[in-house]
């Protein structure tokens, strides 16, 4: 919306949450994406880098997330919207018609096409992921309506079924952002981040962070989280240490442990505005990069017993992150959403490209993004491609294109 952004993220196993990596001639030859037509590379200046290469855009109404994913042998995106315009409306990020669909886009020889549209009102993510030989994607609703909105809204978890997504499970959530699905052992966790805190807004629903645990036959809750606005998780081991981190946008953004039979507080981290984590590792060190968007976007360094403030890497705006292996070289994407208030938003930003180098992200190109919400990273055969999720035009209009480039210097 962002109704939140008031006070106001893929290794196949895909990148901003997990990459699939695609290996054989069947796969290449059925998954090229075309050139990029005319029309839009000529509506988008080159980006000031030779890693990224505009290949497609796809026809979105403030996608606020994409998710790739292969099934039956197919290459798909799945990508929630926000809203769409209501004719007559004022532009405004926290306006418009919330009923709307996640479009779900299938790979053919000429590019991605969609396949299937989803009920996902004011959707906010989507997370795919398997559980033996099933295939789920889980969903976020953050509101409903055409205003007055409501953020007390079922979220839904869909299974594949004979080609097609089908309602699984629907939870009720309030101010759905963001789902995360980890594992630890042979135990399955869904984390869910919720909540806003405005004066007009009540919660009906269940209204703190929380995580799931499948059971064999359905999703049960498992544990609530103190918070107020959440946002985002990540989860990641250290030294067969289990660690969840938490990202709120009002309270303090925080890492929690796994003690094996629960998640407790282990450090917060200072500073509002929290949106997302991405945890990395180089020469045997490891690393925490923290996105806000009130404040500066931070590297923290593990120090044997906690995380300690390691490099800044940018001011306010940042919203989420992607990583990827080219080449023997790793790279992250930081992709930056608005800088200014919700009433007078500057969409208009560059997100960035870092590289690993001696455990410190340097800058090696910057990208252009309007209102950018996510990035995810998908590999064919050899060959990497990054998926963008873009939300909001510089005149504060959701239809905006999101775009598919292929990464390298080549």
């Amino acid at each position: 919306m962002d109704g939140r952004e008031r006070g106001r993220g893929h290794m196949m196993t895909i990148s901003r949450r997990q990459l699939f990596r695609l290996s054989g001639a069947g796969a290449a030859a059925s998954l090229c994406l075309p050139s990029i037509g005319a029309a839009e590379s000529s509506s988008r200046s080159p980006s000031p880098n030779n890693l990224l290469h505009p290949v497609q855009a796809l026809d979105t109404s403030g996608a606020r997330a994409v998710a790739p994913f292969e099934l039956d042998g197919k290459i798909y995106l799945a990508i929630p919207q926000l809203a769409q315009e209501i004719d007559g409306q004022r532009a405004h990020m926290n306006g418009g018609d919330c009923d709307v669909s996640l479009i779900v886009y299938r790979h053919q020889p000429g590019g991605f096409v969609e396949y299937q549209r989803l009920p996902v009102s004011g959707g906010e993510d989507a997370e795919f992921f398997r559980i033996g030989n099933r295939a789920f994607l889980a969903t976020a609703s953050i509101r409903s309506g055409r205003g007055p909105y409501s953020f007390n809204v079922d979220s839904t978890i869909f299974e594949w079924r004979g080609g097609r997504f089908e309602r699984f499970q629907t939870i009720p959530t309030f101010a759905a952002k963001q789902w995360r699905h980890f594992k630890i052992g042979e135990r399955t966790f869904l984390a869910l981040a919720q909540g806003i805190s405005l004066d007009n807004v009540t919660a009906t629903n269940p209204s703190s962070s929380m995580i799931f645990e499948w059971d064999g036959s359905a999703f049960r809750h498992f544990q609530s989280i103190p918070s107020a606005w959440g946002y985002n998780w990540r989860h990641f081991s250290i030294s067969g240490g289990h660690f969840l981190a938490y990202a709120d946008h009002m309270l303090p953004s925080t890492i929690f442990r796994w003690t094996g039979a629960v998640f407790e507080p282990f450090q917060t981290l200072e500073g509002k505005g929290g949106r997302a984590f991405l945890f990395f590792e180089d020469e045997s060190e490891a690393y925490l990069a923290f996105a806000k968007i009130l404040g500066d976007t931070l590297v923290y360094r593990w120090n044997g017993t906690a995380f300690v403030e390691h490099q800044i890497l940018s001011g306010p705006g940042g919203r989420e992150f992607a990583h990827l292996e080219h080449k023997g070289e790793r790279y992250v994407i930081q992709v930056n959403f608005i800088t200014g208030t919700p009433a007078s938003p500057n969409t208009a930003l560059q997100s960035v490209i870092y590289r690993v180098e001696a455990g410190r992200l340097n800058t090696v190109g910057t990208f252009p993004t309007s209102g950018g919400t996510d990035a995810a990273v998908f590999s064919i055969a050899n060959q990497s491609f990054v998926a963008v999720a873009e939300s909001l035009t510089k005149d504060v209009r959701f239809r905006t294109p999101s775009r598919i480039y292929r990464f390298g210097s080549e």
